[in-house]
């Protein structure tokens, strides 16, 4: 997908997500879950936290850093599985989700739900933007309901809140319909 510029790839941080930094709920360690080409790790290392992205596409971490070096920020990228958290070795106040939870099917949902758990310690947070059910027609990424969020973090989490959001993509300039859920590790 990264041959090209992929349909989430927007070039900047989403604004979902710049809210919640501009509110100052993104802080300590960050984790950017999914990376990508590093949007949301970036704007973590330019706020002065400590920033980490992961993805499993070798293209994106390399574009990643390409993007660190030429703003001259300092954040790290690994090559990683999303589902493997815990053998990062590693806790992060904050993890960002930008596009990950939605692609994965049922049984892969919950090992990710522990792999969360394993990185974020209680009082951590995790902040998710995902495909919504609330979006028509049948492109991009399988549709996640509110309840499917709730379902999957049941156990082990605080739901803060599941809020209508916008996730821009450059196939349409208005966006797609999405959920941001804000959740704390109890």
């Amino acid at each position: 997908m990264y041959s090209g510029t992929p349909p989430w790839d927007i070039g900047r941080p989403q604004p979902a997500f710049v809210e919640l930094a501009d509110r100052g709920d993104v802080r300590g360690r960050v984790l950017d879950v999914g990376c990508g080409t590093g949007e949301h790790a970036l704007m973590a290392a330019s706020m002065g936290l400590d920033a980490t992205g992961i993805d499993s596409a070798p293209t994106a971490i390399a574009i990643a850093e390409r993007k660190a070096r030429e703003r001259n920020l300092q954040a790290r990228f690994q090559i990683w599985d999303a589902l493997d958290l815990g053998s990062l070795g590693e806790e992060f106040d904050t993890a960002l989700d930008c596009g990950l939870f939605h692609v994965f099917e049922d049984e892969d949902r919950a090992r990710y739900v522990e792999s969360l758990r394993s990185a974020i310690p209680p009082a951590g947070c995790y902040f998710m933007l995902c495909f919504s059910d609330k979006e028509p027609g049948d492109w991009g990424p399988r549709r996640v309901t509110e309840q499917e969020i709730r379902d999957s973090f049941a156990e082990g989490w605080t739901i803060d809140a599941i809020e209508p959001a916008r996730l821009h993509v450059t196939l349409d300039p208005a966006g797609a319909q999405a959920w941001r859920a804000s959740l704390t590790r109890s």
